[in-house]
């Protein structure tokens, strides 16, 4: 398996870094492009995924979203159903059917979820550099809305960081560093590609049943750095189990969300948030079919979501 060098990563992250403050649309894949990095799956990528089954074992990827969810900031689940009949009232016909119907207010960025480019900008531009005027409909937003996201059908990649790291659980604030990523990857023989959804395992998940205060008042991830290192492979997507993806607290305090920013709006990648990664690190999961199909709620910026690993 090949690695960067040192004098490589290096200036593979001084160059990429300065991309990521300057120049950073219009996009690579045209000045009218809507899906970013998702341009990178083929028809061949989807056929690679499909090869990499040879156990058929299926895991949920999402996690179950109800009324004790954590959810970020302000944002709450609610569920109501209406039935058609008290009980005592005849059904439907000869066959006596009955029914029920729900109503959902929840705020679609809880649980496991996508981030769709309208969701985090960087100065009031999102991807390609569209302007917030440009973004807002009569419906939602009528550009980067989540309905129009594609179906990813790719290879998954999942890196088991915690246990890089020697714990079972990683700290809230802990940075996962582009040496945290290479040796994961050299320990469980894989290599990152174009095209792939890399999900990474820190074992913080666990704390929104045993401790929802504390999982969302910070988590370990991600940093500039190593967005940049993941996003220079070609990956689609990046997800965690835990509720943002990046380093919360982050090692500069000015800078709020700065992974969020870079990865969205400045190369157009994909953020799943709340993967639930766990029994794929405990059946030493390494590489995967990944499977997501996005609902298609018309003008949201974000979306809950279940994508599955086939193994």
């Amino acid at each position: 398996m090949k690695k960067h060098g040192l004098i490589c990563a290096l200036t593979t992250l001084i160059v990429a870094g300065a991309a990521a403050e300057e120049d950073w649309y219009p996009s690579p894949y045209g000045a009218d492009d809507t899906i970013g990095a998702l341009n990178l799956l083929t028809e061949d990528s989807v056929k690679n995924a499909a090869s990499l089954i040879q156990t058929g074992k299926v895991y949920q990827l999402g996690v179950v979203t109800g009324p004790e969810t954590p959810g970020y900031g302000h944002r709450t689940y609610q569920i109501i159903i209406t039935p058609h009949g008290d009980g005592n009232t005849p059904g439907l016909g000869a066959t006596k059917g009955t029914a029920n119907d729900d109503y959902l207010g929840a705020w679609v960025g809880i649980g496991s979820q996508i981030d769709g480019f309208a969701h985090f900008g960087t100065d009031h531009k999102y991807y390609n550099g569209t302007p917030v005027a440009d973004i807002f409909g009569p419906v939602g937003v009528k550009k980067f809305g989540t309905e129009n996201i594609p179906p990813i059908v790719t290879r998954g990649v999942m890196l088991n960081i915690a246990r890089i790291r020697g714990v079972e659980m990683m700290d809230a604030g802990d940075a996962i560093t582009v040496a945290d990523i290479e040796a994961a990857m050299a320990a469980q023989n894989v290599e990152i590609g174009t095209g792939d959804v890399v999900l990474l395992h820190t074992g913080w998940q666990r704390l929104s049943t045993e401790d929802p205060k504390r999982f969302i008042a910070g988590e370990p991830g991600i940093i500039e750095e190593s967005a940049i290192f993941l996003a220079d492979k070609g990956v689609v997507a990046i997800g965690a189990d835990t509720w943002g993806v990046e380093a919360a607290p982050g090692p500069d305090p000015e800078r709020i969300f700065p992974v969020h920013s870079f990865l969205l709006a400045k190369r157009g990648i994909h953020i799943l948030e709340n993967m639930q990664t766990a029994e794929l690190a405990a059946d030493g999961a390494s590489e995967f079919m990944f499977v997501l199909g996005v609902p298609r709620f018309q003008g949201a910026v974000q979306m809950v979501i279940n994508p599955v690993a086939i193994r």
